[in-house]
Order: structure tokens, then C-alpha cells, then sequence
């Protein structure tokens, strides 16, 4: 197997390939936050693209954004069918001529399924399953499927390895550990080879922090923006988050493109690149820059801890921190790492 040094030099060659020779590709879930920016990238790469929703989770103005973005000649390779994936026919429809499936669609969030375990074991089981049928049954070449890292389930160990899975704790991560099995039985029972991409937490641009189930990023950004009355503030925390987001969804859309045109990569190292990212977010918070990092799930915000981390810090390190300013004349913003 070849290897690269650099990451992006694979990806690189992965994009010439496909500038060079057009697919094409069905993406279910594509009014989503993930699937939108997956329809988006493969437009820009001169693809052509049939786009499956039912705007349960997704959102129509994500598909505006994606017309925006691409213009009006590249948004011509793109056609949408509004459908659900619980049905089969729906799914066959949609599957049609495409050379490579990535199938996003699903009924997200684990405390969603904790309030309604019915609704989403039919979606993310029973809508998986018809699309594994239509996609084997159209000749798919390749079928790129969202798992979730849910399905390590209660296994204690970090980081986390494929074949280590506990308990499920959740009906969200028992279906997705379902799908696995399901295309893992498909593969072996009629040669239709898929791959899941178990994903942590993944953050960025179009993604709703306000919905009922928001997912841990955003909702740590919205309640960061309730905390204070800063009119400023919004735009620096965005600016801030922006940054990194473009990175971590750009990560996760060419891993989909690798894993569809067949490329090895290693799912466990870039998640665990992506869980430990994601826990480093910089945002920032009134006058200084606070690296948020969660320590056994718990933010360290609040006066006490914040003042005593800060007595801490100014006492190790505020003769360092002087010399610096003297040397700059000027003041310089402190920065807190919690």
C-alpha cells in the first residue's frame, strides 16, 4: 500500500483524479450539515450529484448556501429528490446511475433516541437497510455510510480502537453499531463492500446550535453566547471557531472522498485527531483567550475556578510574563489554559 507523508498530497491527487474523470454520486442527508458541505465540495470538483432529503433534520436554506457558493453553471450538476429513506423505492430512485453512495442520512442524536427510541431505530436501521438494498442492487462501486463513535459504547479505553466496543448506552449508538453488522453481513454474503466513518464530534459552518438535540460544540458556543451581553463577543467567538471548523469539516468530506475511491487511510488515528482537536477549541471570552479543554466532561468556568486558576497562573509564570511586556513596551492579554 502507498503511503503519503503529508496528508494532503493524497488528498490532492484524489481531487486531480476526480477533476479529471467526473463521477457520479448520490449524498442522502444533503439539506444536512455534513451532507451539504459533502454536495458542495464534490460541485466545486466538477461532479455530478443527486442530493436525497426529506427535511426532517435538514435544512433548505443549507442547499441555498451551496448554490451560492458553487454558482449557477456547477449548481447545473446538481438534482435534489425530496424522499425519505424508509422507502425502499425512494432509496432506488434516488441510487439510480450513481457510481458511489455517501449515505449521511439519519435521525440524529443520542438523546433523541433516548426520547423516542421507535422513531429513530426505523430511520438509522430500517432507512440504512434500504439503502444497502438499492445501492447493491444499482451496481454502487462504493458505499461510504456515517457510523458514530457512539457505538464504542461504554468501553473505557482511549483512545479509542475500531475493534474495542462496549455496551451500547444509547438506541442511537445501538443502531449504528447495527448498520456495521448489517454491512459487514452484506459483504460477506454478496460482495457489497462499504465502509463507515465513526465520527466524534463534528462542528462547523451551517450546523444549528439552537435545535432540540444541538450537539456538544455548538451548544457549548450558544450557552458561551448567552453567558455574557458583550455586543462584540459573538463575532469573536465565531471568528475564532470559524477558523478551526473549516479545518475539522474539511478533514471529515476528503476522509469521505479517500474512503469512496477506495483509498486506505486509518479511521481510529483521525478521529482520535479529531476528538483531541476538538477539545481545544479556542474561543474567546471578554479580555482574554481561554483554551477550553473539558476535564472529566466538566467546563472550568465560573469565579472560583476561574480566579484561582488564574492566581495559579499568574504566580508560575507573571516574572516571565512582565519581562515580555517590558521588552515589548506595551501590555500584552493574558492568555488561560483551563
Amino acid at each position: 500500500m502507498k503511503t503519503y507523508a503529508d496528508p494532503r498530497e493524497r488528498i490532492n491527487r484524489v481531487e486531480e483524479e476526480l477533476r479529471g474523470r467526473p463521477r457520479k454520486w448520490l449524498v442522502t442527508g444533503a439539506a444536512g450539515f455534513i451532507g451539504s458541505h459533502l454536495v458542495e465540495r464534490l460541485l466545486r470538483l466538477g461532479q455530478k450529484v443527486v442530493g436525497l432529503d426529506n427535511f426532517a433534520t435538514g435544512k433548505r436554506e443549507n442547499l441555498f448556501h451551496v448554490k451560492n457558493a458553487v454558482g449557477d453553471a456547477r449548481w447545473r450538476g446538481f438534482r435534489f429528490i425530496e424522499g425519505d429513506i424508509r422507502r425502499l423505492e425512494t432509496c432506488r430512485e434516488a441510487c439510480g446511475e450513481a457510481e458511489y453512495v455517501l449515505h449521511e442520512a439519519a435521525l440524529g442524536s443520542v438523546p433523541r433516541s433516548i426520547d423516542d427510541p421507535i422513531a429513530s431505530t426505523d430511520n438509522n436501521v430500517g432507512g440504512f437497510l434500504n439503502m444497502l438494498v438499492a445501492a447493491r442492487d444499482a451496481g454502487v462501486s462504493r458505499f461510504v455510510y456515517a457510523s458514530s463513535s457512539a457505538v464504542f459504547g461504554d468501553h473505557p479505553a482511549m483512545p479509542k480502537v475500531e475493534a474495542q466496543i462496549g455496551a451500547a448506552v444509547s438506541p442511537y449508538g445501538l443502531s449504528k453499531h447495527i448498520n456495521e453488522l448489517y454491512a459487514a453481513v452484506f459483504a460477506r454474503l454478496y460482495g457489497f463492500d462499504s465502509i463507515g466513518l465513526r465520527y466524534f464530534n463534528v462542528f462547523g459552518p451551517r450546523q444549528d446550535p439552537d435545535g432540540a438535540y444541538p450537539s456538544v460544540i455548538p451548544a457549548f458556543i450558544g450557552a458561551l453566547l448567552r453567558l455574557t451581553d458583550a455586543a462584540d463577543l459573538e463575532v469573536e467567538i465565531r471568528q475564532a471557531i470559524l477558523q478551526q471548523a473549516r479545518v475539522r469539516i474539511g478533514v471529515q468530506r476528503q476522509l469521505v472522498l479517500l474512503h469512496s475511491l477506495g483509498r486506505i487511510v486509518r479511521p481510529a488515528r483521525v478521529d482520535r485527531h479529531i476528538f483531541v482537536e476538538a477539545r481545544q477549541t479556542i474561543v474567546v471570552i471578554g479580555r482574554g483567550t481561554i483554551r477550553y479543554c473539558s476535564r472529566g466532561g466538566r467546563l472550568l468556568r465560573g469565579s472560583r475556578s476561574l480566579r484561582n486558576h488564574r492566581v495559579r497562573r499568574k504566580q508560575q509564570g507573571g516574572s516571565r510574563n512582565q519581562a515580555e511586556m517590558t521588552k515589548r513596551g506595551g501590555t500584552q492579554k493574558q492568555s488561560h489554559e483551563l
